[in-house]
């Protein structure tokens, strides 16, 4: 057995921010909304992944400095203006060889992590 791909990932948000969340995954980050399963869930398509955004008064807080979903990109420089322009703060100080890379907070307060190959 060989593991080939992640099928999806589940991250929690309040119910309150549903528009929000819906708001940032798929008008800000471009990813598409599925039809939605039964339940409290927000599903949205990542090419052939899945992210699930699962709503819950429970708290996700991660331990600082983890990251539970990275995404690779291509123009990696338009979505952070995009990010900017809707002003969400980035954190920029966390260089990875090879890649240009940033930070930011979704709606929920779920740290997500996009990179893109530095070709220069």
């Amino acid at each position: 057995m060989d593991i080939q791909a992640i099928n999806r990932v589940q991250l929690p948000f309040p119910p309150a921010l549903a528009s929000a969340v819906t708001h940032f995954y798929g008008e800000l980050l471009g990813l598409t909304l599925m039809p939605q399963p039964p339940g409290p869930v927000l599903r949205f398509a990542a090419r052939g992944q899945r992210v699930d955004l699962v709503a819950t008064e429970q708290s996700a807080a991660a331990a600082p400095g983890l990251t539970p979903l990275s995404f690779e990109v291509q123009g990696l420089p338009q979505l952070r203006k995009r990010l900017l322009d809707a002003a969400f703060p980035l954190e920029e100080n966390q260089p990875l060889p090879g890649y240009l890379r940033f930070f930011v907070h979704d709606p929920a307060g779920n740290r997500l992590e996009f990179v893109e190959p530095d070709v220069n």
